[in-house]
């Protein structure tokens, strides 16, 4: 095993119990930051890499609860931010991201802004009054505890702004979900090229989380795509050989993405789904059962799953997996 899947397993095996914690310790706080929001009524929600795409899961439940709410990618969002002071959620879990800092700096950010972090005594904790997670530095490369604990500070925003949120607590209590992955894992370690898909309110954001960290972790091309997106163009440049992995949720308001994965069976292509529907599988697809979840649960279930999926999978497509050779864990490209 590469150093870099040991640290990623490291921080799997506890992100649970500190994502809980985190939400636990986040409530007080939560309360006043979430009066304040309401009061703007406008938010935004800013990020880079992962903390960004974990917005993006969160950001469709802030207007759930009532909010005009966006996310943006920092560095473009400082070159062209919305008029007006809307509040500001800034994620960066090392506290330390190149573009939050210049953007704090340039003072771009508004009256009511807040970070959310796993460092208590970085930059951004000491600049903005700030969430701050349980469990220190996260030392893996690519992102998967600091994910779930950013995750679970949005849940406790979001339940101070009035959404309900038990099943978030009991899938944390629970602890990983253990799942028949094999299928899936020798679909991806074998793939050149894979494609995340979803389509719903909050499962789009994971499936971008899981791209990037396929990306980091095995090194190899990945869109993250909306399943519209995906069907809009993209379709033409898959095989039988890409894994096209997908998230399908339940509930209510789940938009289904079964028609889609048909498609691609009648062309050949198994999609890897992981199926927290409740319904019959897809005929053809590569499943991986979970239990009946959907809304803002679905990422605290679906993610983690994929995560497993492409640590097991990078750890046989290379042999230094998670290893980064370009990059390093805070990035500073908006700073000297």
């Amino acid at each position: 095993m590469s150093k870099g899947i040991d640290h990623l397993r490291s921080e799997m095996s506890r992100q649970h119990r500190d994502a809980l914690n985190s939400l636990q310790d986040a409530r007080e706080s939560a309360t006043e930051i979430g009066a304040r929001i309401r009061a703007k009524g406008r938010l935004v929600l800013l990020g880079m890499g992962g903390s960004h795409w974990v917005n993006r899961a969160a950001c469709p439940h802030y207007r759930r609860a009532g909010l005009d709410a966006t996310d943006h990618v920092v560095s473009e969002y400082m070159r062209a931010p919305i008029p007006g002071a809307p509040a500001m959620l800034m994620t960066s879990q090392s506290g330390k991201s190149g573009e939050v800092l210049r953007m704090i700096n340039n003072d771009q950010v508004s009256d009511c802004a807040f970070g959310l972090t796993l460092e208590g005594d970085s930059p951004l904790a000491h600049a903005l009054p700030s969430l701050v997670g349980v469990g220190g530095t996260e030392l893996a490369y690519a992102a998967t505890r600091s994910q779930l604990i950013t995750l679970a500070q949005h849940a406790a925003l979001l339940e101070a702004l009035g959404a309900d949120i038990p099943q978030i607590e009991e899938i944390l209590r629970a602890g990983p979900i253990q799942a028949d992955i094999e299928g899936a894992v020798e679909k991806l370690a074998n793939a050149p090229v894979a494609v995340t898909v979803a389509r719903g309110a909050s499962t789009q954001g994971a499936m971008d989380a899981a791209a990037l960290c396929l990306m980091e972790t095995a090194r190899m091309p990945v869109l993250g795509l909306e399943a519209g997106q995906f069907r809009h163009g993209p379709f033409e440049m898959i095989d039988t050989q890409t894994a096209v992995m997908m998230l399908r949720g339940a509930g209510p308001d789940a938009d289904d993405i079964g028609p889609l994965a048909a498609e691609c069976v009648s062309y050949g292509i198994s999609p890897i789904v992981i199926d927290a529907s409740g319904r019959a599988p897809i005929a053809g697809a590569i499943t991986v059962t979970l239990p009946e979840c959907g809304g803002y649960a679905l990422t605290f279930a679906g993610l983690p799953v994929a995560q497993e999926i492409i640590v097991c999978a990078s750890e046989r497509r290379i042999p230094d997996a998670g290893i980064p050779r370009r990059s390093a864990k805070v990035a500073s490209a908006e700073v000297a």
